[in-house]
């Protein structure tokens, strides 16, 4: 089961890698639009549906790297026997708020869909499929919470130190 959920965080991971590549093509090719007079309505909405879409798919992969600001100036401060209760208490309280984002953004796509609701700007997308990014990220998100408060509750810490990263 670990290998299949860090599997799906680097796949997540990916696409935002591909949304981040796609709002740079859509940003530049804009600005070659404006030089050259060409009309391409909707292109400054996709490309903030390709930020968006990168922000919240990058969810999971840089909270398992440490890389989310966490409380760590508080668990290295607390006393041993505290420090494993107070680590579980922050887990569970991020995981039962990634679990209200996420149920609250697949909702939203959900209600997106059912309604046809579309962009009010010139591209007049469905809007149900860049909110459909954002609910994915969610849903990894929640995924990464419970995964580190299983692994936490076993003993082990599936989240890197917040400091790891930059003395390596």
């Amino acid at each position: 089961m670990d290998k299949l959920a860090r599997h799906f965080y680097r796949v997540l991971l990916a696409l935002a890698c591909v949304a981040m590549v796609a709002a740079f093509v859509c940003v530049g090719l804009g600005v070659l639009a404006r030089l050259a007079g060409w009309e391409l309505p909707g292109l400054d909405a996709y490309a903030g549906y390709a930020i968006a879409a990168a922000l919240f798919l990058a969810l999971p992969a840089t909270l398992l790297q440490g890389e989310h600001i966490r409380v760590t100036l508080v668990l290295e401060r607390l006393p041993a026997p505290w420090r494993r209760g107070f680590e579980v208490f922050c887990l569970v309280a991020g995981t039962a708020l990634a679990a209200w984002l996420a149920w609250f953004s697949v909702r939203l796509v959900w209600v997106s869909y059912q309604t046809h609701d579309v962009s009010p700007g010139a591209d007049v997308t469905p809007l149900w499929i860049p909110q459909l990014a954002m609910a994915l990220g969610c849903v990894g998100f929640l995924l990464v919470f419970a995964h580190a408060l299983a692994a936490r509750w076993q003993g082990r810490d599936l989240i890197a130190p917040a400091h790891a990263a930059h003395t390596e």
